[in-house]
């Protein structure tokens, strides 16, 4: 069974692959974290707890993945772009929740374009001895960037963004 270091993703991640852009040159301090996302039983019910720096990680395992987006101005910052990669080795698997004032979208050819979900995406299949093109759906395991707008970030205020990603 292959194990991963959370280290080497985390290095994927901050070797220029997020950013994060002030329309107006203000400063933008950006945090990552990586927690293991495990279910324990409390009383007999299951409930989930979030494990900061997880010490290696296995195929199956389920990553919240966030950042933490702080103004470092005293002027609000509007329509600010954030954008994350989808680690490799990794599945994208679903939004955090709490994400209210964001618009997202997803990209599934390495954050050159990007568009809000459900994605679209034309494939060629063989009808009756004939190549078609189809537009299907896009499924959310194939998105491999995440990209956020923030509709105002005010002075000194912080805001996390994330999504879930399970290892490959």
């Amino acid at each position: 069974m292959k194990r991963h270091a959370p280290t080497l993703l985390v290095t994927l991640l901050l070797c220029g692959a997020v950013s994060a852009f002030a329309q107006g040159g203000g400063p933008v301090s950006l945090k990552l974290s990586m927690l293991a996302v495990k279910t324990i039983k409390i009383d007999g019910k299951p409930t989930e707890q979030l494990l900061p720096n997880p010490g290696s990680v296995n195929p199956g395992d389920v990553i919240s993945q966030v950042i933490s987006v702080k103004n470092a101005t005293a002027k609000a910052i509007r329509d600010l772009p954030v954008q994350l990669p989808v680690p490799k080795n990794t599945v994208y698997l679903a939004p955090e929740k709490g994400l209210d004032g964001t618009r997202t979208m997803y990209s599934i050819d390495g954050g050159k374009t990007f568009a809000a979900a459900p994605l679209k995406k034309t494939i060629t299949v063989t009808e009756n001895g004939k190549s078609v093109q189809k537009e299907v759906e896009v499924r959310p395991s194939e998105y491999n960037a995440v990209r956020w707008t923030v509709a105002e970030l005010g002075p000194g205020q912080t805001l996390e963004l994330g999504y879930r990603i399970q290892v490959k």
